[in-house]
């Protein structure tokens, strides 16, 4: 019983930070809310399927991937170069340290027009290049939330 108590706490605490991890770039949000499935699975009361988890572990694993490619996608997609893709990825680590939170959406489009200016001087085309890469960021974003939202559910409905 104590155990149970001890894996159901830390489901919930694997929620919140994945639940943070999609909006903070640093942190896998939804592998760390898939954690909390298992933690569940664990108890002697709750148990999941075996065909619920791996399908969550796939859609887990594609999700984080995608997340990975949206921000490259959407720069590539509005007429960014490799430099405007750097950019827009150190831009985010910048943004993360130095501005957060603000920097975590701003950081990757001011990434993405600088790198774009050090390849090329049309400032248009590195605006849209900006705007690009602010879109990826954002469809991974939700894509990541949308996951973990599926997933807090399933967690307190079988809790509950």
């Amino acid at each position: 019983m104590s155990l149970d108590i001890l894996l159901i706490s830390l489901g919930v605490i694997f929620l919140i930070v994945g639940f943070i991890g999609c909006i903070v770039p640093i942190l896998p949000g939804p592998p760390i809310s898939y954690l909390a499935l298992l933690m569940l699975h664990f108890t002697h009361a709750h148990q999941f399927g075996s065909r619920f988890l791996w399908t969550w572990a796939i859609i887990v694993i594609v999700v984080t991937i995608l997340d990975n490619l949206t921000p490259v996608w959407g720069t590539r997609k509005f007429g960014g170069s490799r430099r405007g893709t750097w950019g827009a990825t150190i831009g985010l680590l910048i943004g993360i340290l130095f501005f957060p939170p603000i920097g975590i959406i701003l950081g990757p489009f001011a990434g993405a027009v600088i790198g774009e200016l050090t390849h090329s001087e049309d400032f248009h085309k590195a605006i849209k290049s900006g705007l690009g890469s602010l879109l990826g960021f954002l469809i991974g974003t939700g894509l990541k939330m949308g996951v973990t939202g599926f997933i807090i559910y399933y967690f307190f409905k079988e809790l509950f």
